[in-house]
């Protein structure tokens, strides 16, 4: 069969059809077979996700075909996520190392970030942001790579997370950026940010436990936060003014979760953010409307483990 392939062109064509006939999941960075074929096909031969389209037609020699087969077959046995099998995921224009260790990077804060967070910002001076749930640090490290005079903090529970975290940080040279052990804010006490950015876990528990072989390979407590997938997005409501300065902002990602919670809490002004896709369950609230609802948001928040 490799001998009737021989150009990158056929190589990735072949690879979207592999992919397709196999039933793959794709959500990991990349939403189809032809761009997650593309990017195990460079990656097999050591060139940049940028390449010219004039480089389609160059041919393979019998190892790296080898190379680019033996990728594609891992990816449809294993139902690996293309990104674990290149080690790298494209963030806000930025390329990350992933692995295990935390989630594929692939919120569309991205897009705010890259819009220095306007409108919604309206201006507001940012000194220091802080990425809540960081995970492999790409949300922290793209705030403080594109605001180098925002002191940005990056926030997890997971050591292991954290480890990826910090290889990020120097892949990037975000020196501007403080990664931080902990449990949310516990470990924050006196801490005050003028931006607060998260995206904790959301998905709901029947949901995490239905989802494709692909979301086996990252960790689960990425994903997973309760019946409704709230418990970590109340916490963050409840305690988010101690730690946001008096004028200061939160955006958080609640994804499929977001009905859950406006039937929750219905009178609380959240702003739904409009991406160039549509609304993607990510909402901006500033300090003073958090404060205002304060009382409810804390005993449903309350009620969490």
């Amino acid at each position: 069969m490799s001998a009737e392939l021989s150009s990158i062109i056929d190589f990735i064509r072949y690879g979207a059809s592999l992919f397709g006939r196999a039933g793959l999941t794709f959500g990991h960075n990349f939403d189809n077979a032809l761009d997650e074929s593309t990017q195990l096909v460079l990656h097999a031969l050591h060139l940049q996700h940028d390449i010219g389209p004039a480089y389609g037609q160059a041919k393979l020699t019998a190892d790296e075909k080898q190379a680019v087969l033996a990728l594609f077959q891992r990816r449809v046995d294993e139902r690996i996520p293309a990104c674990y099998l290149t080690g790298e995921a494209w963030f806000a224009g930025l390329s990350f190392k992933s692995d295990a260790r935390a989630l594929v990077p692939r919120s569309p804060i991205a897009e705010l970030i890259e819009s220095g967070f306007e409108p919604w910002l309206g201006g507001l001076p940012v000194e220091r942001a802080l990425d809540l749930c960081t995970g492999s640090g790409c949300i922290a490290i793209a705030m403080a790579h594109y605001n180098p005079e925002w002191q940005v903090d990056g926030v997890d529970i997971s050591d292991s997370a954290l480890s990826l975290a910090a290889e990020n940080k120097t892949r990037l040279h975000a020196s501007n950026c403080t990664l931080i052990q902990s449990n949310l804010f516990a470990a924050l006490a006196g801490k005050r940010y003028d931006l607060i950015v998260t995206n904790p876990p959301y998905v709901t528990n029947d949901e995490t436990d239905a989802l494709p072989q692909e979301y086996s390979h990252e960790p689960d407590l990425g994903l997973r936060a309760g019946d409704d997938g709230l418990d970590f997005a109340l916490k963050i409501l409840r305690d988010a003014p101690e730690h946001l300065s008096e004028n200061g902002l939160l955006v958080c990602e609640v994804g499929e979760s977001e009905q859950h919670l406006i039937k929750l809490l219905p009178e609380v002004p959240f702003a739904w953010v409009e991406f160039k896709v549509g609304q993607m369950g990510i909402f901006v609230i500033d300090r003073n409307d958090i404060l205002a609802h304060h009382e409810k948001i804390q005993h449903f928040a309350d009620l969490r483990h």
